[in-house]
């Protein structure tokens, strides 16, 4: 069993309580991570996983910022050659 590493986001003081509806199975899966001592608490899960998607979105808007820069988004082509490339298709 791999442990996500629960922590404090840099000059993260405050707490801000929201209500969210979720689909039940993932409060199932946040409360399972729970039980099985993979999360402190179903917060602190769900609070990784927006931190998490924080992260990809900003890597997101890189490569965008990035690809407008050298010529623009790929080519379907292009992607193709990448997927071949790096064994995914």
């Amino acid at each position: 069993m791999v442990a996500l590493p629960y922590r404090m986001i840099n000059g993260m003081t405050t707490r801000a309580k929201i209500a969210v509806s979720l689909p039940a199975e993932l409060v199932r899966a946040a409360k399972t991570a729970v039980a099985e001592g993979r999360a402190p608490n179903v917060s602190a899960y769900i609070a990784h996983a927006i931190e998490e998607q924080a992260k990809l979105d900003d890597l997101g808007s890189l490569l965008n910022e990035l690809l407008e820069k050298t010529g623009g988004p790929l080519t379907d082509i292009e992607r193709a050659e990448i997927d071949r490339g790096a064994g995914w298709q």
